[in-house]
């Protein structure tokens, strides 16, 4: 008989299950809604940005609200009406008929040579035009024209009334000549602007909406709970920009559709190709604010960063005037930025109507940023 308080437990045979060796306690992978981490991931960042109504006014009604005021501030408009003085004397009246002419596009008024280079002083004219005494006409110089030469509204007035003050001392022109004024769609400043505004969304939306929230949520600690998970850094980083693209279709789509509607925005080229360029855009501007986000971990340095990144191509991208207004010396590096050949490849298809393989150059510039940044990013990234 074996003795319970001494003797040690006896073991069950080997072949028993319970004399098995635990396995490796592997808990299961569960997925919310049971897709895919990449799907979910995806799924969660579009869930998380339309609870921010803010976030809503950003990505659509802000780029609306720049179209309208830009095009409302530089629409076609008629002759510029520049204003004119003219010094009171025997001959003012005859000069201001003679100046009062639609075709002149001059408002004047009759004032006293002191109140007259008082508003001219103060900006409240354009021009002030004085009879010269006898005795300084017989020097040379019957009109006396008061104007500021930095100013190129006041230079305007000045050849303006010129033109019209010789025409009535009987000057005959030599040549009949005929204007042709401009006024199609496709030549006005709007149509310059809209794929530029267009492309700068992108930037935006890419470098802000990607970039940020990535710091973002390293701030919240909720990448090292990914680190935890089977989430490759590959599928985490896709999903991300995946998310973003999401928001790019309607966005672009809405922006057209109200160029259209309110300015009558055309398309000269194909819009499968505006469509291609949009995509390859928002991918590499996604990469890019991927690759900032890669290592920073404040809201400070993040926001730093994309300001500093931001503003060169804000300002010598061509986006709201030529970039070839900048020294020569410059533009082969204002081309190389990222957001150059993009607004180049929009207008060229847009408004020249060329086709994607015209705009070789600039495909090859977006693509390069696109695979290199997204290669640097998933290779230099952090969870933490």
């Amino acid at each position: 008989m074996r003795d319970t308080a001494t003797d040690p437990p006896e073991l069950p045979p080997p072949t028993s299950p319970a004399a098995r060796p635990p396995a490796e306690f592997r808990p299961p992978v569960v997925t919310v809604g049971g897709g895919a981490p990449f799907v979910e991931l995806v799924r969660s960042r579009l869930l998380e940005f339309f609870r921010e109504p803010e976030a809503l006014f950003w990505v659509y009604g802000f780029p609306l609200l720049m179209i309208l005021s830009l095009g409302i501030a530089f629409r076609q408009q008629p002759l510029q009406q520049l204003r004119v003085d003219i010094a009171s004397g025997p001959r003012a009246a005859a000069d201001a008929e003679a100046l009062s002419m639609k075709t002149a596009g001059l408002r004047v008024g009759v004032v006293s040579a002191a109140d007259a280079r008082e508003r001219l002083r103060t900006g409240r004219c354009d021009l002030v035009v004085e009879r010269a005494a006898e005795a300084d006409a017989a020097d040379g110089g019957d009109v006396i024209f008061r104007f500021d030469s930095s100013r190129p509204e006041s230079v305007l007035a000045r050849d303006r009334a010129n033109d019209s003050l010789e025409r009535a001392a009987g000057r005959r022109d030599l040549l009949t000549v005929r204007d042709a004024i401009l006024d199609a769609p496709g030549g006005r400043y709007i149509d310059f602007l809209v794929p530029g505004l267009m492309a700068l969304s992108l930037l935006g939306g890419g470098l802000w909406g990607v970039g940020f929230a990535v710091v973002e949520m390293r701030i919240r600690k909720l990448l090292k709970r990914f680190l935890a998970t089977p989430l490759r850094r590959w599928q985490f980083l896709l999903a991300v920009m995946a998310g973003r693209m999401l928001f790019v279709i309607p966005e672009m789509i809405l922006l057209l559709a109200f160029a259209r509607w309110m300015f009558d925005v055309r398309i000269f080229g194909s819009p499968w190709a505006v469509a291609l360029l949009l995509a390859l855009g928002a991918t590499a501007f996604a990469g890019i604010g991927l690759l900032v986000a890669a290592r920073a971990k404040t809201l400070e340095a993040i926001s730093g960063a994309l300001n500093l990144i931001m503003l060169p191509m804000w300002l010598g991208s061509g986006v709201f005037f030529s970039r070839e207004r900048y020294p020569e010396w410059m533009q082969p590096c204002l081309r190389f930025l990222p957001l150059t050949p993009l607004v180049d490849a929009l207008r060229g298809v847009m408004l020249e109507g060329r086709s994607l393989a015209a705009c070789g150059e600039e495909v090859a510039i977006i693509s390069a940023w696109a695979i290199l940044s997204f290669a640097i990013a998933l290779r230099v990234f952090r969870w933490q």
